[in-house]
């Protein structure tokens, strides 16, 4: 059998290069079936698009939330609204005590100022208080010196505000001898009013 293979293998070349001929000659590359070179290098089938995804992961993903899961989320929001609330309570106390501070500071330095105008007050209270009593002094000396007839007669028509005055700074013995030479009456009524004069307490 093997002087036969050798024909046929001829007989298959000069077929195959008719074919390549016949080819060429059309602008067309040949289709044989026996060699298929377009075949082993075509590029590999793409994979299947991928399908939707397991009913149980779909079912995981939309599932609710946990009771836990919940009770744990009230309990956060809960622990930021007491941390919210008590900041807020912190920086109103806070302004609370600044501005306390401020009227502490503003009423402090109003008392001190108060305290300096009383000391003012009272240096100018003492200081005309002695310049009313010098004045005072003065006007008994001058009564003092003077002869008890001539004093008794002024006396007798001075103001009895200013008589008064007068007599309760003058020394006894000599106040005494101008009661005497004064008018009745109107020594009564010095007497009197001298009383009640000393009697009333001090301002």
């Amino acid at each position: 059998m093997r002087p036969r293979l050798l024909p046929m293998a001829l007989l298959a070349m000069l077929t195959l290069l008719g074919v390549k001929l016949q080819a060429l000659r059309h602008g067309s590359a040949p289709s044989v079936a026996l060699v298929s070179p377009a075949v082993a290098s075509a590029p590999a089938p793409a994979p299947p698009p991928a399908g939707p995804p397991p009913p149980r992961q779909v079912a995981e993903a939309s599932a609710p939330p946990t009771p836990e899961a919940l009770a744990e989320r009230a309990v956060l929001e809960a622990l930021r609204a007491r941390r919210a609330e008590i900041e807020g309570r912190e920086a109103a106390l806070s302004q609370r005590e600044m501005l306390a501070a401020a009227v502490e500071r503003r009423l402090t330095g109003r008392l001190e100022e108060l305290a300096a105008l009383q000391q003012r007050l009272e240096a100018e209270a003492r200081s005309r208080d002695e310049r009313t009593e010098q004045g005072w002094r003065q006007m008994v000396r001058l009564y003092e010196g003077m002869r008890p007839r001539d004093a008794a007669g002024i006396f007798d028509d001075l103001d009895m505000p200013v008589l008064i005055q007068v007599v309760d700074r003058m020394r006894e013995n000599k106040a005494a001898p101008v009661l005497a030479a004064m008018r009745p009456e109107r020594a009564r009524l010095v007497t009197t009013e001298l009383a009640r004069h000393r009697a009333r307490p001090n301002d």
